[in-house]
């Protein structure tokens, strides 16, 4: 079968159905597609107003900006294909709402319209008035997790210090205004300023953006003066806490306030005379107002500061611009892949069924922070610093002309400042300086080292050799009268150079406030006390205006502070004794000095007792030694007395003789004790080289209250001290110790170098004076031999001296703050205090031999050792005398051999036998005559050991009551015997006391 193909040509009506069907299933899917668009709501929160017009502009300004983002006008946007944005709903709220009315119009208005953003708009005049009410709805807001775009003309700091809100601020920050006055500042060199504000809302943010700005500045050095916040409002209270800056060196000030309150801040000014060509007031916008309006009557001409417009037409151009923001922002979510099925619906509701915070709102609000808007103009993008802020701003420089009207002079954006025309303060054609007027002062000082030295200039040219010196007067003026000035500046007559701690915080001060200075010494010489009513020296020399200021180590006292007054004190002092040290002799005890006496106790009493009682127990109870029995075994010479000989041999290794134990526990602890004793002796002698060396001696009193000071005849010789006459101790001694200040005024020296001098050579065993002066002096001694003894008392500080309400005062007490803040002073005193003497020669030669002095502890320690000896020695004749035959008559079982052998023996005859033979055993003959009477002597000596084994046996057999071995009186020189007699009729044989007297004198 064939099939055959046949070519149909479609007619016009089928191709038509296929384009309507097309165009059927096209509009089917539009429809579909615009049905799933998602309704987007906003709000707007703009003043209140009561004419319909106002309502009408804010709905059209709004509209413009909606339609202008349907349409595409500045550039085609993707958001009409997935959103459908509605338009903002309008709430308008009054100036200062109450809480309830901003919770009811958040609820009410907003939250039920599902908004995602509220744009909020004010532009009250009427700075800090509705600071409340803003944070309580910012916060309210940051709960909720709904962004803010905002434009605020008042405020404009608050909103970026609420915690958690999402806020972006169109209006110029804080941060801006303050970039802007300070980049005025840097035109003009004006590195000092002070920063002046009331407490409207937003004074705390205007502070910390100054502080933060001056800190990071790297290429101009800023310094603030003074943060002064008011809190009074009448003038005339103002004009009493502001009065700290007519005696300040500030001749710039920043001001942050309302209009009404700057023109009272202004008014004070006039009135304290710091508004003048020499000043410089830079304002805020808050200050302004509005600039159509003319300023204060109060304002000074020359002002300068920053603006921005706040109009009412400015308004309405930021609605737009605001709506713009939240436009491009959803541009930036829509564009985003990952946002892809994403809703942007809060469901927020006040009912407390809906959740209460949006989790979705950070997000949000990261893209409306990341947009960038075309400018209309040319300029730069619409765009947000990391903290919600403008990135680009531009404000206007404003100069209050001599009509009362603020004019523009210039603009600041962002790294450029430009100014022209500028009308100065006083009509001053040249900007003012930013820093106070040279001014000259009058010092007069007194030199004390190491405060003021005084240094020999050079002879030729009359110029300190130092650095750190400057020319000071030291001849009255009324000498130099008709004396060529340069030939006296190079005559240490007239002119000497003064260096030292104070003449270096005084230079200082002389550059940062930017005066000079003639620097006079005190013509009486005095330091300054009240005698007979009237004050001489330094306090003088101030009362009667010959002297500005008082420049040296000058005490603060009450009695001072009743004429003058002192600035904050540069350092503490007090007053303190000094005395020097003298070479002494070596302690007679410094043998034991190595350790206390609980340690000795410990040693003496305790370890040595323990240590021989313990040998000697083991000992007793070894069977090698005595195996628990009363009596030594034959040629074994160990005993209590031994032990203690072995022990103190032992311990401080003396090369003696030794009877050793044979117990071998008994030997463990000899050894034991041997590693005690090693330990012993290496801490003694190491620690005995430190006490074997010469003493210094010096009177080491407690302070004033020393006895010594209070009763100084009870001493031979009398104590003997002083201090300098017309100083500060010399004043405290006579107000609070008279018996002290009496005695002492016999021993007084005109300075405390001539004291020192006193002291080192013995005229004067101590010398009482500032502390601080009499420990440098210490410090500088060549010889060492200076020390300060004693507690400090009277503490007082350093200062410098001025007449009472000197303008100056504040001004010195300003820096002299700083100084110690920043480590100044720390540093001087490092430099001029700090110092430990350098002695040029040794104290001692090494070849010269020592004198007995220096080591009379060991003639000391031999001394006690013959006194010992000796003591023992007649304890022997006493026991020898009198104590043995008493202990003879009692010692049944050797007993007393446990204690010592010689005492045993000599209580025992059996002992004495034993003791004889043992002497024969060693005995050595030299000579035949030796050898028959020693053959003799032994002889003799076996009859009688024979005999006497007779008689035991006999006797014993006899049930005798006598001992033939029982200790016998050998004291008496005849052959008598203490022996208890058995009747004749009980005894086969009985020794004659002959015979038995013939036998002890064999032995």
């Amino acid at each position: 079968m064939v099939f055959k193909v046949v070519s149909v040509a479609p007619s016009t009506f089928q191709l038509l159905l296929v384009a309507w069907i097309l165009i059927l299933v096209s509009w089917s899917y539009s429809e579909k597609y615009d049905f799933k668009k998602q309704d987007i709501y906003s709000g707007a929160i703009l003043p209140h107003s009561t004419f319909t017009s106002v309502k009408r502009t804010y709905n059209r300004r709004l509209s413009d900006a909606l339609q202008s983002l349907k349409k595409g006008r500045d550039q085609p946007l993707n958001i009409n294909k997935y959103f459908n944005i509605k338009l903002p709903k309008v709430v308008q709220m009054s100036l200062n709402p109450s809480p309830t009315e901003i919770l009811n119009k958040l609820c009410d208005d907003l939250l039920s319209n599902d908004v995602i953003a509220v744009l909020y708009l004010t532009n009250s005049d009427f700075f800090g008035s509705n600071a409340a009410s803003v944070q309580y709805f910012l916060q309210l807001s940051g709960y909720l997790g709904l962004p803010v775009i905002a434009w605020n003309a008042d405020n404009f700091g608050v909103e970026q210090q609420v915690s958690g809100s999402l806020i972006l601020q169109l209006a110029p920050s804080v941060k801006h205004q303050s970039a802007a006055m300070l980049s005025i500042m840097k035109r003009y060199f004006w590195h000092h300023f002070s920063i002046l504000t009331t407490i409207i809302g937003g004074h705390d943010d205007f502070i910390r953006a100054v502080r933060n700005q001056v800190l990071d500045s790297t290429d101009f050095t800023y310094n603030i003066m003074d943060v002064f916040v008011i809190k009074t409002k009448t003038r005339k209270k103002i004009a009493e806490e502001i009065e700290f800056l007519k005696y300040s060196e500030v001749r710039v000030i920043l001001l942050y306030s309302t209009k009404e309150e700057g023109a009272e801040i202004m008014g004070a000014a006039n009135d304290l005379g710091i508004t003048g060509k020499n000043y410089v007031w830079i304002v805020t916008q808050s200050v302004f107002g509005t600039a159509e309006n003319n300023a204060p009557t109060e304002f000074p001409i020359g002002m300068l500061g920053v603006h921005f417009n706040t109009t009412k037409a400015r308004l309405q151009d930021e609605i737009e611009r605001a709506f713009n923001v939240f436009g491009y922002g959803l541009e930036l979510f829509v564009n985003d892949p990952r946002n892809e099925n994403k809703s942007l619906s809060p469901g927020l509701k006040c009912n407390g069924i809906s959740t209460d915070h949006w989790s979705k709102g950070d997000m949000f609000f990261r893209y409306l922070r990341n947009v960038s808007i075309p400018s209309s103009n040319g300029g730069p993008n619409l765009e947000f610093n990391p903290d919600g802020t403008l990135k680009y701003v531009e404000l206007e420089v404003m100069n209050l002309k001599s009509q009362g009207y603020w004019e523009k002079i210039g603009a600041w954006t962002a790294g450029s400042l430009e100014i022209k025309d500028i009308v100065w303060p006083g009509d001053s054609p040249v900007p003012p300086k930013g820093v106070p007027e040279k001014f000259n002062l009058k010092i007069t000082f007194m030199e004390e080292p190491p405060y003021v030295n005084l240094v020999t200039p050079d002879n030729e040219t009359g110029e300190c050799k130092t650095d750190r010196a400057v020319p000071c007067r030291v001849a009255p003026e009324s000498e130099l009268a008709g004396v060529n000035l340069t030939l006296a500046m190079r005559n240490p007559k007239y002119y000497m150079c003064c260096s030292g701690f104070c003449v270096d915080l005084l230079h200082k001060f002389a550059v940062d406030l930017g005066f000079t200075y003639d620097l006079y010494r005190v013509e009486d010489g005095i330091w300054g006390v009240l005698n007979n009513g009237t004050w001489n020296g330094l306090v003088a020399e101030i009362l009667e205006g010959r002297a500005d200021v008082v420049v040296t180590s000058f005490k603060i006292n009450s009695e001072r502070q009743t004429v003058l007054d002192f600035t904050v004190p540069f350092l503490e002092t007090g007053i303190t004794i000094i005395v020097a040290k003298h070479t002494g002799i070596i302690s007679p005890k410094a043998f034991l000095e190595p350790f206390d006496t609980l340690s000795w106790l410990l040693i003496l009493l305790v370890s040595i007792q323990v240590a021989a009682f313990a040998i000697f127990l083991f000992e007793w109870l070894s069977p090698f030694g005595y195996d628990m029995k009363m009596s030594p075994p034959r040629d074994h010479k160990f005993s209590l007395f031994r032990t203690y000989w072995l022990v103190w041999a032992i311990l401080f290794g003396a090369s003696v003789n030794l009877d050793c134990p044979r117990g071998y526990t008994a030997r463990f602890m000899s050894n034991i004790w041997a590693m005690f004793a090693v330990v012993f002796l290496a801490i003694y002698t190491a620690n005995l080289a430190a006490f074997m060396i010469t003493r210094e001696e010096f009177y080491d009193l407690s302070g004033i209250e020393d006895k010594r000071l209070h009763y100084p005849f009870q001493l031979d010789p009398p104590f003997r001290f002083g201090t300098v006459p017309l100083a500060n101790t010399w004043t405290v001694m006579k107000d609070r110790k008279p018996g002290i200040f009496n005695y002492m005024k016999r021993y007084n020296r005109s300075s405390p170098i001539e004291g020192i001098k006193a002291v080192k050579t013995g005229e004067l065993d101590a010398f009482i004076y500032d502390a601080t002066v009499l420990e440098y002096l210490a410090g500088q001694d060549n010889e060492c031999r200076l020390l300060t003894v004693g507690a400090w008392c009277s503490m007082t500080g350093y200062g410098f001296a001025f007449p009472k309400k000197s303008k100056y005062l504040n001004m010195f007490n300003k820096y002299m703050i700083q100084y110690r803040e920043n480590g100044d002073l720390d540093r001087l005193q490092r430099f001029w205090l700090q110092g430990i003497c350098k002695p040029t020669k040794n104290k001692r030669n090494a070849s010269n031999p020592l004198d007995t002095n220096q080591f009379m502890s060991a003639f000391l320690l031999l001394g006690c050792g013959v006194i010992l000896t000796l003591v023992l020695l007649g304890l022997e004749h006493v026991y020898f005398k009198y104590i043995r035959q008493h202990l003879a008559k009692k010692d049944t079982g050797s007993c007393f051999a446990l204690v010592s052998l010689s005492m045993g023996k000599s209580l025992s005859f059996r002992g004495a036998v034993y003791e004889a033979q043992d002497m024969l055993k060693r005995h050595r003959c030299t000579d035949p005559i030796c050898d028959t009477q020693l053959w003799k002597a032994r002889h003799e000596l076996d009859m009688a050991r024979l005999k006497l084994k007779q008689l035991q046996k006999e006797l014993f057999l006899r049930t005798s009551s006598v001992d033939p071995l029982e200790p016998r009186d050998f004291t008496r020189n005849h052959s008598s015997t203490n022996e208890s007699q058995t009747p004749p009729s009980r005894l086969y044989y009985r020794p004659m006391r002959k015979e038995i007297a013939e036998y002890e004198t064999v032995i």
